[in-house]
């Protein structure tokens, strides 16, 4: 029986959190964020930003998408004032949402401590409201999950990847909509997933994206392939890339979206992750925690984060489930870890087994269930500059 609970929203999406996201549009106002939440470490008050003082659409779109993500109740701006961000086109697409929402410009008013001090008011009140907010029943249905892996060895594609794929099934079989990424990872495997493909003008839309993704890691001069992936016991890209590949799953690909593109309907879709036109602002994710935001960004709920040589990272917004893949990693650090997928190597577990258990603990999370790294309170979060061009329409064909 699901008794699964949200929070509604004024757009019929429902959130399994009810956050209070304390947003800074530039660096300079990130330490006044920062103190502004610290209170409330602990208490579902998240701080997320932007730290650029030169404008980009993408960022824009990005917090637009995140400041309405349904698990998110109210939000916060802060503001040092003479940043390029457009603060007020920000604050009405959020007060749009039906969400309170208040900018306090550091500038305005009187520095640092008076902009704490307004700012931890309007919060401890925010806070108080969404606490006494009712849940509705909320369908599996009704959910976006992303994932993505990091950290990854020699048994990431073995266990923990198709684990996470075996759930997307599942999870696509009741009506969810699950999205992965990283086009970069999957150089080698466009043909595949172009098979897969609802119709022959999306999977030449998904060859064309990795195709991308190909050109731009070659002119940087450098693939997505850590050092600490070799000392894992991946031995080439493509190797890394059938391993990456496997947390999709079986299911038919439905569509092609880019960072802050919301999934219309259920079904399986790949992120592309990679900027179009000309190689600008260096490589397309510095880290995991950029590729988290942009899942969350497209209103993943959680994110599943399959590691094989470990990760301590969670998110601001939207619950991170740490899968891991390695079972020497997990016993060495099973506090941080969600899953024990490591154990489908050593013959304790086979890959439908913990595939449903990754089902069921996602659906925990609209239960009360937290994750490991939101009870050790990772909030890790990071937005850089992009640039990206729209949808074609054969991206999306059943929308």
């Amino acid at each position: 029986m699901n008794d699964m609970r949200g929070y509604l929203r004024s757009d019929g999406r429902k959130g399994i959190r009810n956050t209070v996201a304390v947003a800074y549009l530039v660096e300079c106002a990130h330490h006044v964020a920062r103190e502004i939440a610290l209170p409330w470490r602990e208490n579902g008050v998240h701080v997320i930003g932007f730290p650029g003082c030169y404008p980009n659409g993408y960022a824009e779109k990005m917090m637009e998408r995140l400041c309405t993500h349904p698990n998110v109740g109210a939000v916060l701006l802060i503001s040092l004032g003479c940043e390029s961000f457009n603060k007020y086109a920000l604050e009405r697409v959020v007060r749009a949402s039906g969400r309170p929402v208040k900018t306090i410009i550091i500038q305005g008013t009187g520095g640092t401590r008076s902009s704490i001090k307004e700012g931890r008011a309007w919060v401890e009140a925010e806070r108080a409201r969404l606490d006494e907010q009712e849940t509705v029943p909320m369908a599996v249905g009704e959910l976006v999950v992303g994932t993505v892996c990091g950290g990854s060895d020699g048994t990431s594609g073995i266990t923990g990847n198709p684990a996470a794929g075996r759930a997307f099934d599942l999870l696509i079989s009741e009506g969810a909509a699950c999205i992965f990424e990283e086009t970069g990872e999957l150089i080698g495997c466009e043909h595949i997933m172009a098979a897969r493909a609802v119709t022959p003008e999306l999977g030449e839309e998904l060859e064309k994206s990795v195709a991308k993704a190909a050109r731009y890691y070659a002119t940087l001069g450098y693939g997505s392939f850590a050092a600490g992936n070799a000392e894992g016991g991946l031995s080439t890209i493509e190797e890394k890339s059938m391993g990456a590949y496997a947390k999709s799953g079986a299911s038919p690909i439905s569509g092609l979206i880019k960072p802050g593109d919301i999934p219309p309907h259920g079904g399986l879709y790949l992120l592309d992750v990679v900027p179009d036109g000309e190689v600008r602002f260096g490589f397309p994710n510095i880290n995991d925690n950029a590729e988290i935001a942009e899942l969350i960004a497209c209103g993943a709920h959680c994110v599943l984060f399959v590691t094989g040589r470990g990760s301590v990272v969670g998110s601001a917004i939207s619950p991170v489930v740490k899968i891991c893949a390695n079972p020497e990693t997990y016993r060495r650090m099973a506090d941080d870890m969600d899953v024990d997928a490591g154990r489908i190597l050593e013959g304790r577990a086979g890959l439908d087994e913990v595939g449903s258990e990754i089902r069921d603990l996602v659906i925990s999370l609209a239960k009360g269930g937290r994750t490991k790294s939101e009870e050790l309170g990772h909030q890790e979060f990071i937005l850089t500059y992009k640039s990206f061009e729209p949808l074609g329409p054969a991206c999306l064909p059943a929308a």
